[in-house]
């Protein structure tokens, strides 16, 4: 259990620091302005990031992420295997539930994480810096608006959570079945990578549109005055200002993101397993966290 836990937490990591560029890009599309948009899409996004910024404001708010995966790793994974236990046995229905409690648990640390970390990836670069890191954004928020403040978008959050886990394990489940991961297979790791970057992708098509909302809610005044009373009146004033394709802005690279965040964390977690077991048999790993967040 202990060495599960271990090698979880290390191909956690891995995938963050895989995706985190691709997370960057995402947020600045979700909350760009719609009348005078910064960016013409995901490619142009990057390439002016790494122009003005360099390739480190790429990774702007990796602190954050890294900071939460170890306690977003044991409560999932704690979470998802005991409510299996308690549900009985093992079946795709309850892979789901299992997995939608799990990611509904995890939005206590989840949601904090994503408010600083949206955050630092909109701030300006240089001495104009609002936030010198991680705990120092969520400290000055918390001595602005409180509890409430750090804990902005924690509706959105369990919104998209809840499913997107649940997704995730549901179809990680069905791929391993379908194509009969066994550990006699040679071709186990290959498949286990292909099974779990689809059930990356999979579970951010199953929410996109919230995650949207929970961006723009947790980025909101950080460039001007708060726009937004809450869920429902930020999903109307953007469904009114930009129609309904506002709720797939940054799509892109959300899904480019999604399938080498899983496989890097695939691959780490087989690494780690199969040094610590000294190669004596081909290891079996959990499904990837890639999100946090969403995977």
């Amino acid at each position: 259990m202990a060495l599960d836990f271990l090698a979880g937490c290390a191909g956690g990591v891995a995938g963050v620091l895989v995706g985190h560029p691709f997370d960057t890009v995402k947020v600045r599309l979700q909350v760009q302005s719609a009348e005078q948009p910064q960016y013409r899409g995901t490619l142009h996004c990057f390439q002016t990031i790494i122009k003005q910024e360099s390739v480190l404001g790429l990774y702007k708010g990796l602190g954050s992420p890294l900071m939460g995966l170890t306690f977003i790793n044991a409560l999932v994974f704690g979470v998802q295997g005991n409510t299996l236990r308690v549900l009985g046995h093992d079946s795709p229905l309850h892979q789901f539930v299992a997995g939608a409690a799990a990611g509904a648990i995890q939005c206590v640390i989840c949601c904090p994480m994503e408010l600083a970390k949206t955050r630092l990836q909109l701030q300006a670069a240089g001495p104009a810096r609002a936030y010198k890191g991680s705990l120092d954004c969520l400290a000055q928020i918390y001595r602005r608006e409180g509890l409430r403040g750090i804990n902005r978008g924690m509706a959105s959050t369990l919104l998209r959570e809840t499913p997107s886990f649940g997704v995730y394990f549901l179809t990680y489940d069905v791929l391993t079945r379908a194509l009969r991961c066994e550990p006699a297979d040679p071709l186990l790791v290959p498949k286990l990578l292909l099974a779990g970057g689809t059930a990356g992708m999979a579970s951010w098509l199953s929410t996109y549109p919230v995650d949207v909302v929970k961006s723009r809610l947790q980025a909101d005044g950080v460039r001007g005055a708060p726009r937004y009373r809450g869920l429902l009146d930020c999903a109307r004033q953007s469904y009114e200002a930009e129609g309904w394709r506002v709720f797939t802005r940054g799509l892109g690279s959300t899904l480019l993101r999604a399938f080498p965040v899983n496989a890097a964390t695939f691959a780490t977690v087989t690494a780690v397993l199969s040094y610590a077991r000294g190669g004596e048999a081909q290891p079996e790993p959990g499904p990837a966290l890639t999100q946090p967040s969403g995977l």
